[in-house]
């Protein structure tokens, strides 16, 4: 019977790749052997909504974010992550997990500092084309890293071992055709969709920006529709979205089918939106959230941008209104778009999961 405690919070880019973690881990060694996994996290985080909703048990403990400069925050966050370790120490004890598996956030800190210190193998998986501080640091303790885009050997130089592995998306973001889904979709096979969302929240510089572009003569013609997120849609009044070729949703729960029929897609650049928009071959165009920790969301999307695979705008940009266009151009250039598709495919991993758990499974052999 294998065993494991997965960690990872604060956000669905570091939750999500943890449960598809899990649920690899599962298919592969539950037939043979048997495998019971549990989380650890923040009960209040959203790690604590999203995990037992995936069917995992889930274990709350104590955790704070380390502020960047010193302050009365740093002692309540060094407190908290004592006695995060002291609760995750009782937990691997019990639970005599063969590895602790983190996939970034604050949260992870103390479950691997304590997995480190009772020497259990400590496997982490990183997500962004820049690291995170909590996988930074722990990294030099890490037995093994798995990485999400490749050439991040330098990033965690102590490590045990560093294998690119990319990012664990759905199953159900891979097969999908552009025909097929605008069928299902009801689009007409005639007409160009823009397809738009900025995460589960929104985003007010995308929503703006196709608002104000589905009333434009110059894109009359195309459909739009766009997620606004929960977050931004009551700041959204019914006038703005009266374009009759407008289609909008406060959350998008077929994300899979818009960014396949699509033919352009205008998204931020997390680590698993990119990893869904290279699985794909989106036509993308990629606005960083400029408010990520260190910058991460535009490293993830040059890595895009130097191969050819998106369009890279900034946030700020946007709002100034740079883009209209670019994304008029882009709509009338067959050409461009179907070679930004196959060159954004270049860094598509679709055995992500296979690579992942043989990763893992040479780790516990001791190789």
């Amino acid at each position: 019977m294998k065993r494991f405690i997965i960690t990872g919070g604060g956000t669905s880019g570091h939750i999500n790749p943890a449960i598809t973690i899990a649920d690899a881990l599962k298919e592969y060694y539950g037939p043979r052997e048997g495998c019971e996994i549990i989380f650890a996290g923040r009960k209040e985080g959203l790690e604590g909504e999203l995990v037992p909703k995936a069917g995992y048990e889930f274990r709350d403990i104590c955790a704070k974010p380390f502020p960047m400069k010193p302050s009365v925050k740093l002692i309540k966050a060094v407190m908290a992550f004592n006695k995060g370790k002291k609760q995750c120490k009782q937990i691997i004890r019990e639970f005599n997990p063969d590895a602790v598996i983190g996939t970034g956030g604050y949260v992870c800190a103390p479950v691997l500092e304590a997995a480190s210190e009772l020497k259990i193998p400590v496997i982490i998986h990183e997500a962004n084309a820049f690291p995170g501080r909590a996988n930074r640091m722990m990294g030099r303790k890490a037995a093994l890293v798995l990485t999400g885009f490749p050439n991040q050997e330098k990033d965690f130089p102590k490590a045990g071992k560093v294998v690119y592995s990319g990012n664990p998306i759905r199953s159900v973001m891979i097969g999908n055709d552009y025909e097929s889904s605008r069928k299902k979709l009801g689009i007409d096979p005639s007409q160009k969709l823009v397809f738009a969302m900025g995460g589960s929240l929104g985003s007010k510089t995308i929503n703006d920006f196709v608002i104000a572009a589905s009333k434009m003569e110059r894109f009359s013609d195309i459909k739009f529709v766009l997620g606004t997120g929960k977050q931004q849609t009551k700041n959204i009044s019914a006038e703005d979205l009266s374009a009759p070729n407008l289609e909008s949703h406060m959350y998008i729960n077929n994300p899979t089918d818009y960014m396949t029929g699509a033919d352009v897609c205008i998204t931020r650049s997390g680590a698993v939106t990119c990893a869904e928009t290279a699985a794909i071959g989106t036509c993308s165009i990629l606005i960083p959230y400029p408010h990520a920790a260190h910058d991460h969301q535009t490293y993830n999307a040059s890595a895009f941008e130097k191969i050819g695979g998106c369009v890279m705008m900034a946030d700020a940009d946007v709002a100034a209104g740079k883009l209209f266009d670019v994304l008029e151009d882009l709509l009338r250039d067959d050409k461009k778009r179907e070679s930004m598709r196959q060159n954004a495919k270049k860094l598509a991993v679709l055995d992500c999961d296979e690579k992942i758990v043989n990763a893992i499974e040479d780790v516990l052999r001791g190789e």
